[in-house]
């Protein structure tokens, strides 16, 4: 199960947006410096190309997903009938992991990712410690017993934002009541630049 172990904040600095909740203000600090000894120096015109790239690493690293496997679920996505930027979105936002941080179990989706590697959400009353799994319409997602009285579970839950629409949650047990819209998902990605990307 490969993901990204190396300094988180300099991958918010080199998309100029705040990937993971602590580098908000940061940001705020710096302004969009890229990062390295070279980031004040003025910016060369980005091309086409560059701006389809860093559209797509935008979107791998806002999921924490690598590259061998962001291309499989564009592959996925290509197939499915109707628009491919549209599927693969819904294919990242139904993974097990950011299912369980959009039902507000976790800070954030590395945290999400971990409450699932370690085996403490099930998925219809069985232990999935899988990351990527899909959860399809009417599964039921929940922690696991032992989990349920963990003080960042509970601090988490209580800070969680609104619960979107394609979900119902009670106490610490949501359900997938259907697909997301379009606007149910992540706001900041173009996913038309990574359809055209992929389809050089």
């Amino acid at each position: 199960m490969a993901r990204y172990t190396g300094p988180k904040r300099r991958l918010s600095r080199r998309e100029g947006l705040a990937l993971f909740a602590k580098d908000a203000k940061a940001l705020e600090r710096k302004g969009a410096v890229p990062p390295g000894q070279h980031g004040l120096r003025r910016r060369r015109r980005v091309s086409e190309y560059g701006v389809q790239l860093r559209e797509k690493q935008k979107a791998k690293r806002i999921y924490g997903i690598l590259e061998k496997q962001f291309k499989k679920y564009f592959e996925t996505a290509s197939k499915v009938k109707g628009a491919t930027g549209l599927a693969l979105l819904k294919i990242l936002e139904t993974r097990l992991d950011n299912v369980a941080f959009r039902l507000g179990f976790a800070k954030s989706r590395n945290h999400a990712r971990q409450l699932v590697s370690h085996g403490h959400v099930k998925v219809d009353g069985k232990k999935i410690n899988i990351p990527s799994y899909q959860v399809k319409k009417d599964q039921t997602i929940e922690i696991s017993d032992k989990m349920r009285d963990n003080t960042q579970v509970k601090k988490s839950l209580e800070e969680a934002e609104t619960l979107p629409e394609w979900f119902d949650r009670r106490a610490t047990v949501g359900k997938v009541l259907r697909m997301p819209e379009r606007e149910e998902m992540e706001q900041s990605i173009n996913e038309q630049l990574i359809v055209e990307y992929y389809s050089r």
